[in-house]
């Protein structure tokens, strides 16, 4: 039985901390704000990126050429994102390190961090590389388009592949510089990925003579130009940041075998994590494709950039719950911890529940923004942002909390619990509703968002049992 002056205690503690270097002195709230600030002006340009991406793609043709265009569209951004949130592991084991470096006011593994994740993120990079290359013919295949998308599908699909070594590195550079509190040159980097990408994208696809016609191809070729550009720019500005932040040196940069040990161990079980659950997507976009109605995967990649608008200032609210629950715990104060991550997962359940009310007043007009002329897509795509806009509270949380227990070097807890509820919905109860010819995109979408709610609930009680303040980094 706790002492009744226990709680009292416990919060005179857990004010007495002060985190360094960018963060000293603020408030908790001030903390958030600076740490999510520039990730949330960052995604926000991504959302962009992926629109100007689909207005590309939505204009480079009409009738079922568009549609063919847009369904292997749907594809390759499936797979693009899961190459980079797989390249994302290394990341997350080397911020989980970082920020705990940081806290505990360890500059020299901090930096060593750093220069071992450079290494691991191109090695991730590569990977993805050579599995995209040689897989791509294979996953078209199982996942049954069209043989007009499939053939654009594997064009952009093999260019695109060739980003991998750029855009694992650039991802675990800054993943770093977010663990040390500094989320300014990330986005900075990310702009000139951004800016890059969007201007070389329409360029090679619509400009003239050699430059332009060149199709899917031309917008993947964007792409990689632009994770160049980032990378670069990540490179100059750290090693021209100041000897007390995170800097190169011929120290940080040699092989540590204990260093890398130390960001294997947090971000192999992530990586394990998001192979099986992009197999699990994966089924589902086939259960997609498979569907009757013309164009689903299309209206489905549709509605997803879209419902991004939501999400993505939700993972920039939860970079700063993971970058603060690493520092407080490298500080020592575990409730600090808890009460920077239930302050993000507050902001981040208001916000997007916001937006999501947003999604369902003017769904249409979205739409059609973004496929003019499209009919098909319309009536297609429209219900989904209203299932959408309903799932958003639980969405948050799921953002929130597996993100900060992720921070926190916490991967295996999110690894354990993270399958049973996907396995259930995003497989057996598609599988079912496919076998007996019941589903439906909308159905579909009503079967994720069954997945969000229950993942939720899931991950709720694991953050306040608290287990996971305890990990290991």
């Amino acid at each position: 039985m706790s002492k009744p002056g226990a709680s009292v205690e416990a919060s005179q503690r857990a004010a007495e901390v002060r985190l360094q270097g960018r963060l000293a002195g603020l408030t908790l709230p001030r903390q958030v704000f600076v740490l999510a600030m520039w990730p949330l002006l960052e995604q926000v340009l991504a959302f962009f990126v992926g629109l100007t991406d689909l207005l590309i793609s939505g204009r480079m043709a009409e009738g079922a050429d568009r549609v063919a265009i847009l369904d292997a569209m749907g594809l390759g951004g499936y797979v693009g994102w899961f190459f980079n949130i797989l390249q994302g592991a290394v990341a997350t084991g080397v911020m989980a390190l970082v920020s705990r470096a940081t806290g505990g006011r360890d500059p020299q593994l901090a930096n060593r961090a750093l220069g071992q994740g450079l290494w691991l993120g191109v090695a991730a990079g590569v990977a993805s590389w050579v599995m995209l290359y040689f897989g791509i013919s294979l996953l078209v295949r199982w996942i049954g388009l069209s043989p007009a998308a499939a053939v654009q599908a594997e064009a952009y699909l093999r260019v695109l592949a060739i980003s991998g070594p750029f855009s694992g590195a650039l991802f675990a550079v800054n993943a770093a510089l977010r663990g040390s509190g500094d989320t300014r040159t990330p986005f900075l980097a990310m702009i000139v990925v951004n800016l890059v990408n969007m201007a070389a994208s329409w360029v090679l696809v619509f400009g003239r003579g050699p430059w332009g016609g060149h199709g899917v191809e031309g917008i993947a070729g964007g792409t990689v130009l632009g994770w160049m550009a980032g990378l670069l720019t990540a490179v100059v500005l750290v090693g021209r940041g100041k000897k007390e932040g995170l800097h190169w040196s011929r120290a940080s940069l040699a092989p540590h075998a204990e260093t890398l040990k130390r960001i294997v161990r947090v971000g192999a079980p992530q990586s394990m994590e998001i192979a099986m659950m992009w197999l699990i997507h994966a089924f589902g976009i086939k259960v997609i494709a498979g569907l009757k109605d013309e164009g689903a995967l299309g209206a489905h990649i549709l509605a997803i950039r879209v419902e991004s608008m939501s999400f993505l200032p939700g993972f920039a609210i939860a970079t700063a719950a993971a970058a603060l629950a690493g520092q407080y715990l490298g500080a020592g104060s575990k409730e600090m911890a808890v009460k920077a991550v239930r302050l993000c997962w507050k902001s981040a359940v208001v916000l997007m529940s916001a937006i999501g009310v947003f999604f369902v007043i003017g769904r249409k007009g979205l739409i059609e923004w973004m496929a003019p002329g499209s009919a098909l897509h319309l009536d297609l795509a429209s219900p989904l942002l209203v299932v959408c806009a309903l799932a958003q509270p639980f969405f948050a949380t799921c953002i929130i909390l597996k993100t900060s227990m992720r921070g926190a070097g916490a991967t295996h807890i999110v690894m354990q619990w993270s399958f049973g509820s996907m396995i259930f919905y995003r497989v057996i109860v598609l599988w079912v509703m496919s076998s007996l010819g019941v589903a439906t995109l909308t159905w579909v979408w009503i079967v994720l968002s069954l997945d969000l709610f229950t993942q939720a609930l899931i991950f709720a009680r694991l953050h306040f049992r608290g287990k996971w303040l305890d990990a290991r980094v």
